[in-house]
Formats: C-alpha cells, structure tokens, sequence
C-alpha cells in the first residue's frame, strides 16, 4: 500500500491541530442528560482528553422518524467539545439503522445461509446490498456533512463502526453477486472453468442461474470451493462499496479532513489490504482479554498489521479496554498498572492515538458491564486514576506523533483470500486456522524482540532479509514468482506446510505437491498426512510433532530434522534447499512451540536478522523515531515481576535520557529498572 500526498496532508492538519498524539475515546452523550455532558467536558480536560468519537450509534436519535431530523443535541455537544478545545472524530451512524428502517423495509434485513431474515435488535443489521439501506445511508451522510462541515470541533470522519462483511443471501443480495460475478469473468464459459463445474455435473448456462453458496446442511454433499471464495470476495466488495459511498459523501464537503474506519484487526471477513487502500489512515479496535496471558501478543501481530496496511506509515488505535471487556465467560478485571503497558506498546508500533470503547460506562444496553475511562463508580477509582496517569504519558510522547518504526528485517506473508481459501471445506484436515498459523510463527520473533512487517506476497521484498510464508495454501502464479525471485536473488525465505497448492480459483495445480514451490524448495510431498486429535510424533531434535504430516520427497533439499517414530520414521520434518543466491527452509509439520522457537530463530539468525536490545523474558522492546528522527526506545514490562534490562554503553555524544514520569529528563546511566507491568522510554538524537 502506497500513501497519497492527499492523505499525507490531510493527516498532517489532523497532528498540528492535535498537537500531538491524540488521547480519548468513543463518546456517547445521547445516552446522558444535558447536564452530564458539561461534568465530561471537564474530566477530559482533566484527563488530557484531546479527541472523541461521537455519533456512532446515534442515527435513530439523529433521525428519529423518515426524514425528520434532530440535530439540537448534536450541535450542543460539539459546540461544548470545540470550547474546552477537544475535537472530535464524527462517525456517521449507519452500523445501527433505526427501528422505523426495519419495520418500513424489513427487506433491508440480512438473510443468512439458511434463509433466516436477521432482526432488529443489536446492531449491523443491514443488507449491503440493500439500494434502499444505501439510499436512506447517504441521506444521513448527507445531511450530517452538511451541517458540520466547517465546525471548530470536526477533525476527521470515521464512517461506519467495526464492518462485519455479513455475506447476505437475500434476493437483492443474489442479482447483486450475479452481477459481480459477471463484470469479473465475462462469460459464463470463464466462470464454468473457473470453478471447474464439469465435477458433479455443476455446469452453468446463464449468470442467471447462480444463487449465494447454501450452507452445507442443506446440500446433498459439499459446496463448490470456487463458488464459496467468490462469495466471500463479493460480500467484502460489496461492504466497501458501503464504506466509499459514505466517505465520498463526507469528502465532497470536507476535502481536506482525514476519513477512516475501525478495523478489528486480523478479523477474517474483510480484506484490510484493499479497504486501506480506500481510507487515509488504518485504524484498529482491539481488545485482548486481561487475563490472557498471551494479550501482549495478540495486540502486538495486530498493531503490527495495522502499521503494514499503510506502508509503514502511523495508524490509529480508536478502540481498547480500560479494563473487563465483555468476551463471554468470567471477564476478570485488569491487574494493576497493565492498561499502561499495553496502551504504550501500540505507541511504540507506530499508533498515533491511544483510544478506548467507551468514555463513560452505560448504564442500560448490552456492554452496560464493558469497561470505560469513567466507570460507574467514577472519579474515586483505580480505572480513572491510570486513565489520567496514562493521558500524561500520552501527552509526553507527542513529538512522536507522524513519526515511523524503523522497516523490520523480518517480513510475514498475510493474504486474505488465501486465508479464505484455507479455512474452506473439503479439505485433508479442516483444523487448520489461518491467524493460528501466523501466531505460531510470529510468537518466537515477539518473544525474541525481533521486528515484523505483514506484507502481501506481491511486495517487494528486496529489503527484508527473511520473509516467513505461513500456510500460503492458495497463491497466484505471479506471488509464486515474486517470492522465487526474493529467494534466488539471496533472500531467505521460511514456509511452512500446505503452501501453494492451489490457484486463485482454489483450483488444485496439476503436478505433485507443493504445486507452485517445488523447485524453490527443492522438494516434492508424496502426501499429505494430518494428525487425528491428540496424535503426536517424535522429532530428532526432542520436539513434538502434531497436526499435520506432509510425506516430503527431498529433491535437492537437506533435512532439519527428522521423524524418529511411527510410520515416518526416518523422514524429514523440515528442509532447508540452497537455491540461487539464498536459501528456502520448509515445516512440513506443527511443531511444538520450543521446536518452532528454535527453527524460526534459526532462519532470523542465519538471514542476519536481530533483536535491537536483548532484554529478559517478557520484557518487550520496540524502536520508534519522532518526524525529526529522535529515536525513542520503548521497554515494556509485560510480567507481574521486577525486571531489569541491561543497556549497553552509550556511544560518545549525548547520552538518552527518560521521557516518562516519575524519571523525565534524568541521563540513562545504568541498567533500567521496570516495576511489574512497567514502562519506560528513553530518547535520543537520531544517529
């Protein structure tokens, strides 16, 4: 993803009039009397509060009957933000269309797989496909825009809220994917061949006779695998023709503001590459659970995503936890000084806002139990004393507002439609999770402080010196090339198993496995053999073996290790094949998580790719520069134990020196020391 000059200074109005990084959350007034929102003017003054998001549920109070606007509310509220000098990010409200829009056109409901038209009653209850949905959205886009165009308090759009690429299979729905369909094959002939219809009999005449993909319990046998990744390639398109309508509403009257959407991450259903290519910045909610105690973790593959999606360029956390998200189960609450540590982590990978889900906590609806910056028991507890604490933190970090990560060294493929593709039915196992993957592969790097980028198989990849491959079972013949080219021009490549085995029509490519890799890797996989629940196998090195087998013919390859019992004794588990000037290693297995440690630290040594700091287990480090080049060095405590982390020494010239309370502005002279769930940040010079 390239960025625009458009967007560059759209989002460089958005810094100056910041001054900053921004600091806030989703603000909800409509849900408060008048006389409550003067009281929340206030603490975000107190708070260190700079910006909110306001009116993302709001369209039913907006426009609480057909075309009979209420806009009195509204215009209290921004005028009392714009006074205390804190902007807003103004979302249009079309995730919650009014009950009057169900009841009046109940054929703007989604119908699911089985036929079931989806209620009103909890939010996203749309067709995208819907022409009378889409009309009565951008008629409050619309009017929306128009009012507030021009505001002191407006800084940024955000259209939408959290889109859930609902693939409706409603019979609007149905003439809309015949239609794509067509504008993407031509002819009927090209679909037919696409999806290798003449199995079963399947053949088409006509566009016409097409219909959504039903679900499985109401076929005879399994559902053409072609068919099912158009669909979800319709239904992202079709959402984002709902995101662009909306925004170029907003940008005709407001051109040089920035407009966005909240992404949720590695959320399946949507493809982020193509939807950040329509925005101008990337935006994440996300909300690992406290308790969990690999949330570290999972925030960190997802901000790492968010920063990838743009080039590199800063994005937006506009969605977190204060504390107990409502995820099902026991929701425990936070420990003690983690909310710190992990808002700072999304800084030091390239955020430029530190947001949550909500302000003030509900006192009625579904999320009435999900933290908030201001909980129920309000300004006497733990919750507001840390968000304070943590908006001062915000505030001493805002000269790295539009500043950029160094490029990591270590590159990991992510394609939505592959993932699509893996997780579709009919396939050897279908216990293989995409994200699952990627995790197993990104947690040894993470631990090790070893930067990643995310990037799409067609990226140039010349500047990396490993590119990890995670499961890239489906992959165009071109992708195929690129990464074959990065190899054979010295690069270093890691893949692992039931990778390029299919085309992008999720058509088998002809040959032996792994289809479009085999020469690169210097193998062939005479079959595949998938572990049944609880089967494991031993490995040479000591590891375990589980998941998945494949039975790899070495071709040219050497083995990394072997199988040392059962029916594949002997064979090898993992190869690494010398080819032109680099080297491509390939897991042919779901290695335990020491044995996957110790072969992707292996592949980051020998491709020359380290940490920046070595510091103790648990104990994150990361490196973001300011727009001058200051560096700022981040160590972030993610135990509930006392670490230290020993500094090499300074090199001559101007020593670093802290940047957060209670040690801002004292010279690092020594190891640092970090209470548990601590953080500090040290800054020096560029250079």
């Amino acid at each position: 993803m390239t960025r625009t000059p458009a967007a560059d200074e759209r989002l460089a109005g958005l810094r100056r009039r910041l001054g900053g990084l921004a600091y806030g959350g989703d603000y909800n007034p409509e849900q408060w009397p008048a006389e409550v929102w003067r009281e929340d003017v206030r603490l975000m003054r107190e708070a260190g509060v700079n910006l909110v998001t306001v009116g993302v549920f709001s369209w039913g109070v907006l426009e609480p009957r057909p075309g009979v606007f209420a806009f009195d509310w509204m215009d209290e509220v921004l005028d009392l933000l714009a006074d205390a000098g804190v902007s807003v990010d103004l979302a249009t409200p079309t995730a919650a269309p009014p009950s009057w829009l169900a009841h009046e056109h109940p054929e703007t409901l989604p119908v699911d797989g089985e036929g079931r038209r989806i209620a009103f009653g909890a939010r996203c209850h749309y067709c995208p496909s819907s022409p009378v949905f889409r009309y009565h959205a951008a008629r409050i886009t619309e009017r929306l825009a128009e009012r507030y165009a021009g505001h002191p308090a407006l800084a940024m759009w955000h259209i939408g809220n959290e889109y859930i690429g609902f693939g409706c299979h409603c019979e609007v729905s149905v003439a809309h994917f015949r239609r794509w369909l067509a504008a993407r094959y031509g002819t009927i002939d090209a679909l037919n061949e696409a999806w290798g219809t003449a199995f079963w009999g399947q053949r088409y005449d006509s566009f016409d006779h097409i219909g959504t993909p039903a679900p499985r319990a109401r076929l005879v046998s399994g559902p053409n695998p072609g068919q099912l990744l158009d669909f979800w390639r319709f239904s992202d398109a079709a959402n984002l023709e709902l995101f662009t309508a909306e925004r170029d509403i907003v940008r005709r009257h407001t051109p040089d503001l920035p407009v966005t959407t909240n992404f949720m991450g590695s959320f399946k259903h949507l493809d982020y590459w193509r939807w950040a290519a329509q925005e101008d910045v990337a935006a994440i909610d996300v909300y690992p659970k406290p308790w969990d105690q690999e949330g570290q973790l999972l925030a960190a593959y997802n901000f790492d995503l968010m920063r990838s999606l743009r080039d590199g360029a800063p994005w937006l956390l506009l969605e977190s936890a204060t504390g107990a998200n409502l995820s099902g189960g026991r929701n425990s609450a936070r420990p003690e000084g983690q909310l710190r540590v992990r808002a700072l982590q999304a800084v030091a990978r390239g955020a430029d806002s530190v947001m949550f889900f909500q302000w003030r906590a509900s006192r009625a609806g579904a999320e009435r139990f999900h933290s908030a910056m201001v909980p129920h028991g309000g300004t006497g507890t733990r919750t507001w004393g840390e968000v304070t604490a943590l908006g001062r933190d915000v505030t001493a970090l805002g000269e790295l507002s539009g500043g950029r990560c160094d490029r990591a060294e270590v590159a990991m493929v992510w394609d939505w439609e592959n993932s699509w593709a893996l997780e579709g039915p009919d396939h050897p196992s279908s216990a293989l999770r995409f994200t699952t993957q990627v995790l197993d592969h990104y947690r040894p790097l993470w631990g090790a402080n070893i930067p990643v980028d995310f990037v799409r198989p067609d990226a140039d990849l010349s500047a990396y010196r490993l590119v990890i491959a995670p499961n890239l079972y489906l992959v165009s013949d071109a992708d195929a090339a690129n990464l074959t080219s990065y190899v054979r021009a010295g690069g270093h490549l890691l893949m692992s198993h039931f990778s390029g085995i299919v085309d992008p029509y999720d058509r088998v490519r002809p040959g032996s496995y792994p289809g479009a890799f085999r020469e690169l890797l210097g193998l062939s996989i005479d079959d595949f053999n998938p572990l049944q629940e609880g089967e494991t196998y031993a490995l040479g090195d000591g590891g375990t073996a589980a998941e998945w087998q494949d039975i790899i013919v070495p071709e040219g390859a050497e083995a990394l290790t072997h199988y040392t019992d059962g029916d594949l004794a002997g064979r090898p588990a993992a190869t690494r094949h010398r080819f032109g000037a680099g080297t491509a290693t390939y897991l042919g297995t779901s290695a335990d998580r020491a044995t996957m440690r110790r072969l992707v630290l292996d592949g980051a040594s020998a491709a020359g790719a380290a940490p920046v700091l070595e510091t103790p287990e648990g104990v994150g480090h990361f490196r973001r520069r300011a727009a001058d080049g200051t560096e700022h060095l981040f160590l972030l405590n993610h135990t509930p134990r006392e670490a230290e982390v020993p500094l090499s020494p300074e090199p001559s010239g101007t020593p670093a020196v802290h940047v957060l309370a209670p040690d801002a502005g004292t010279p690092v002279t020594g190891p640092v020391r970090l209470p548990r769930y601590g953080a500090a940040v040290l800054r020096r010079p560029a250079g």
